[in-house]
């Protein structure tokens, strides 16, 4: 609901953060600006860098905030505020939807709620209590005392015996107590097991978080907050799980989170020692941890470190996760075997698999070049996280399911996936993973001509990547501004990039980003002229894609090996790469061979064959909502003695003249929505919307947002 009672000012807006850590706040603070703000200005460094969780209790939030509703609520008359209590104890900080059977209960008068109406804080319905802000209904809660507290529960507990209550009335009980108790401790442990099994993982926590409070057996007391704090991460509430397994020594949970919000390289050891010392005793618990660990690999970009994996897995007798021993032999070079265990990785999956065993296999399908299984997979993942309330998982899966969309063939639908897992990723606290996806969205920005937005998004996952290890999203971020470069006319830049990246270790690169990137490095190379350095990483490339066997990359190293020859003779190699496209999937990079095949095609002057080429990968470069690249295929056809444009999309065309983003803004902005609106949705700065509006009314011809609601329109 809005808050009518303490609207936004502007002294209430809070500091500039990390995105991630403004959107978590303002999610712990129900989206209340007043509230956010007073809980940013209080934000340690630590806490801003993301090193220490946020606070997420309302009294730790926004105390003053918090201060000033309680104050008003001890202004209404006892009954009122009694009234206000009972509801407040059935809405928070578990919704257990038992009010009107507990007024019923205890003979409660609903007129009571009159003042509170009458004050504007609340209202009283057929449906119950409806408070006017959620921090009236926090304050209403512990603005009453202690003992009035437990009664609420006591109450609220007596009513709850319906079909499937029993969770919510042991959450009552256990509330109401007042000191440890062997037999609610037990009571509170089954009812969460119950809660997990219907896969309500917000009950669970908050049962199993009170059982850790009632419980008198110390000893047991680490293992309660740390499945308290497993159930927490499974909800998206990362700042509560890093919080309540501080103090728990040796979990395996946290590494699992430095893993998705700490240092990656740390996290690997720590996972690795986890797996080995739950070996023989859970075995499966171990493999998901080994899992982990290979996830760490990737992230950091040691994949040498995959060899301790597989030892450890091979020692205790784990079956590993197949991308494992992939990733292993990739490392020391062995192709052929790296091909057999990926293949293996990426076919086994059946239908009662859950989303971490589906997403290697989609990272398996992805390594060997088959984006169609590997768009299979992650889709799949992602519809078995929701399926399971798994909400960490679903960004996590998302991650890998945005370069599937986007090699075959669907870059909007790519671009989309990945916004959606960026903000999924801020919101549970997977701060690593969602500098990947910037990285990854600054390479969709590059392809699209965005140079703005790739520059950002590259800085930004560059600036958070490189003193946390993530070498995975730093050489991700580079090639993204390498690619820029390319297809903006600096083949000199590009090349520099490139080749620093190749000298990047764990940490600042990665092995796999470098190779993928060397079809681009060798087109960068040949139009500066020094291809030395080209030509080792090109032979290096081609013993991959020969052993892999994957179309698409036998395709661009076809490529390159056209433009390393000299004049005719790369013709063969030209249409050998065509060919070889057309049973793959990534059509951009088949739309750039033809660019290049047909630029090398009119050197050569054969105009007919240049004309058909260049107008093919121009019409794929729109479709794509590639200006950049589409621009130099126009000016190749320019020098053919054309008009530059393929006649396939209308000069007039408003869509034609905007890249895939700007067109993204201009509809929102023709929408009505606001730049603060369109940055929020696109988790982007609204400097950079603004910047990209400009532009947009800039290419169009047009000065105010009305003619831009009137072009879309008659587009």
């Amino acid at each position: 609901m809005v808050n009518v009672v303490n609207p936004p000012h502007p002294q209430h807006q809070s500091p500039s953060l990390p995105e991630g850590v403004r959107v978590r706040l303002a999610r712990s603070a129900y989206g209340n600006p007043r509230a956010t703000a007073e809980a940013a200005a209080a934000l340690s460094g630590r806490q801003v860098s993301g090193l220490d969780p946020l606070p997420y209790e309302p009294a730790e939030l926004a105390p003053a905030l918090l201060l000033g509703h309680r104050r008003r609520i001890r202004r209404l008359p006892e009954d009122t505020r009694h009234l206000l209590l009972v509801a407040a104890a059935d809405q928070y900080p578990v919704p257990t939807h038992a009010f009107l059977r507990a007024v019923a209960a205890a003979g409660l008068d609903t007129a009571s709620a009159d003042p509170a109406e009458t004050a504007g804080i609340a209202h009283v319905s057929a449906a119950g209590v409806t408070f006017r802000d959620p921090w009236i209904r926090v304050a209403a809660y512990e603005a009453a005392s202690a003992q009035d507290r437990r009664e609420a529960h006591h109450l609220l507990a007596r009513v709850l015996g319906g079909a499937g209550e029993a969770g919510l009335r042991s959450w009552h009980r256990g509330a109401a107590a007042l000191g440890p108790s062997r037999r609610l401790t037990a009571e509170l442990v089954a009812a969460a097991a119950e809660a997990r099994r219907h896969r309500q993982p917000a009950l669970a926590r908050a049962l199993t978080q009170r059982a850790a409070e009632l419980c008198p057996d110390p000893a047991a007391v680490p293992r309660l907050f740390e499945q308290a704090a497993a159930d927490a991460w499974q909800d998206g509430d990362s700042d509560r799980a890093r919080d309540l397994v501080a103090d728990v020594h040796d979990s395996p949970l946290r590494a699992v989170l430095a893993l998705r919000c700490g240092t990656a390289t740390d996290a690997f050891d720590d996972l690795l020692d986890a797996a080995a010392g739950l070996a023989s005793s859970d075995p499966e618990h171990a493999t998901e941890l080994l899992a982990r660990a290979v996830e760490a690999a990737i992230y950091t970009g040691d994949l040498r470190r995959c060899r301790e994996a597989a030892a450890v897995a091979a020692h205790h007798g784990l079956v590993p996760p197949g991308t494992l021993g992939g990733l292993a032999a990739a490392a020391d070079g062995r192709y052929t075997d790296a091909r057999d265990a990926l293949t293996a990785a990426a076919r086994r999956h059946g239908p009662d698999d859950g989303p971490s065993h589906l997403t290697h296999s989609g990272i398996a399908a992805l390594l060997l070049g088959d984006h169609t299984r590997a768009a299979f997979a992650t889709a799949r993942a992602v519809t078995a996280a929701r399926a399971r309330g798994d909400a960490v998982a679903v960004p996590q899966a998302l991650e890998f399911r945005t370069y599937a969309e986007f090699w075959t063939g669907r870059p909007h639908a790519a671009e989309a996936a990945a916004l959606d897992a960026l903000r999924q990723a801020h919101e549970t606290g997977q701060d690593n993973g969602a500098c990947h996806l910037q990285a990854a969205l600054a390479m969709f920005a590059a392809v699209t001509g965005d140079e703005a937005a790739c520059r950002a998004r590259a800085e930004a996952a560059r600036a958070y990547a490189l003193p946390r290890g993530l070498g995975l999203a730093a050489a991700l971020a580079v090639w993204a501004l390498a690619f820029l470069d390319l297809s903006s006319g600096h083949p000199a830049e590009a090349a520099a990039r490139l080749r620093a990246l190749a000298g990047f270790g764990p940490g600042h690169g990665h092995r796999a980003i470098r190779h993928l990137a060397t079809p681009h490095y060798v087109e960068a190379a040949v139009r500066t002229g020094d291809t030395r350095v080209a030509r080792a990483a090109l032979a290096d490339y081609e013993r991959w894609a020969t052993a892999v066997r994957s179309p698409a990359d036998l395709a661009l190293a076809a490529r390159s090996r056209a433009l390393l020859a000299p004049g005719a003779e790369a013709d063969e190699h030209y249409r050998t790469a065509l060919d070889l496209h057309a049973a793959g999937t990534r059509d951009f990079e088949r739309a750039r061979t033809e660019l290049l095949y047909g630029s090398a095609l009119r050197r050569l002057r054969r105009r007919a064959e240049a004309r058909d080429r260049l107008h093919s990968a121009h019409e794929a470069f729109v479709y794509f909502g590639a200006p950049h690249c589409a621009a130099q295929a126009r000016a190749e056809l320019r020098a053919l003695g054309g008009s530059g444009e393929s006649g396939a999309v209308p000069p007039t065309d408003v869509t034609a003249r905007l890249t895939a983003q700007q067109l993204m803004i201009a509809r929102m902005a023709a929408d009505g929505a606001t730049n603060r609106e369109i940055a929020a949705r696109l988790v982007l700065s609204h400097r950079t919307i603004d910047h990209h509006l400009r532009g947009v009314f800039a290419r169009l011809g047009i000065r105010s947002r009305i003619e831009l609601v009137r072009l879309l329109a008659d587009a």
